[in-house]
């Protein structure tokens, strides 16, 4: 299948959600955290039940064009990092862009988000470079401002050149993908060797992937983890493709685990106050980045 350019996409194919946050808001549906009082459907953003099927439509784009040349044309595209060269600050600016209006619940910027995630790890004591990887996690969606459509930025990641799971979400409509019907891609291990670990498999492209190349020379193994699956809900929820691990993606899933009620759960109506906490984020940010980042 030749790759699909963004240009030949309409407008609903590029941006079948509403917000960003949509996605995010169905995530929190699927998979309620134990311990942690479910939110009803009322209390989610007030969209009309039609409008909530667009997290549906966005999937079936997502699993349509999701194909593994899809992926690879993406990755030589976007991991060279030629596209700008910001400091963090300016990289956090740059995402709030993606405040989207049509979100009814919320005029909280993506950077506050960010900063709720971080907080939230910083206030249970975890070490500095989790608080870190909380700020950042999200930072792969400039992806959005460079012109990809929003399912290849966000949305649940599964593996590319191997069968699909069952266990990924809405997984009827990877028979609308090329790869589905080719041999090389459709057999369980496709091109893949049985324990060859995560690190050799190459997942849907996002945020998750961008940002971990962004940051893999500067974040300890735990945390680049964290960046790189926090999306990959069928292996650290669902427990699918456990034939592709190796023990060291056994020994980092915990990892994984621990992260993700910090971004799903964290946030609140309140913003944090940036003022009192601008000098320790400064400092954090200087302690492990470079003073500007590739993009």
């Amino acid at each position: 299948m030749p790759v699909t350019s963004n240009a030949s996409l309409s407008t609903n194919e590029k941006n079948p959600l509403t917000s960003l946050d949509e996605w995010e808001d169905a995530v929190l549906e699927r998979y309620p955290e134990p311990g942690i009082p479910a939110k009803n459907k009322e209390a989610f953003r007030n969209y009309e039940e039609p409008v909530r099927d667009t997290v549906k439509e966005f999937y079936r784009l997502n699993h349509m064009y999701q194909t593994y040349d899809f992926v690879q044309e993406k990755r030589d595209n976007y991991l060279k990092f030629d596209k700008k060269e910001m400091t963090v600050w300016e990289a956090f600016d740059f995402l709030n862009q993606l405040v989207d209006d049509s979100d009814p619940d919320t005029e909280m910027t993506q950077f506050q988000h960010l900063l709720q995630t971080a907080e939230a790890i910083r206030a249970d004591g975890h070490p500095d470079w989790m608080v870190l990887t909380g700020l950042m996690h999200d930072m792969g969606k400039v992806l959005c401002l460079f012109g990809e459509p929003q399912w290849a930025a966000v949305g649940d990641t599964f593996p590319v050149g191997c069968a699909y799971s069952d266990k990924v979400v809405y997984p009827e409509f990877f028979k609308n993908n090329p790869d589905y019907n080719d041999p090389r891609y459709n057999t369980k291990l496709g091109i893949y060797e049985e324990g060859c670990g995560l690190r050799n498999v190459h997942l849907s492209w996002g945020h998750d992937e961008y940002v971990y190349h962004m940051l893999k020379d500067y974040l300890p193994e735990e945390g680049l983890y964290m960046l790189r699956y926090h999306s990959f809900y069928a292996w650290h929820r669902e427990g699918a493709y456990s034939y592709l691990l190796d023990d060291h993606d056994r020994q980092m899933l915990p990892w994984v685990k621990l992260f993700n009620p910090y971004d799903l759960y964290s946030k609140c109506p309140t913003p944090p106050d940036w003022n009192a906490l601008r000098p320790y984020y400064e400092a954090l940010v200087a302690k492990y980045l470079p003073a500007t980042i590739k993009f």
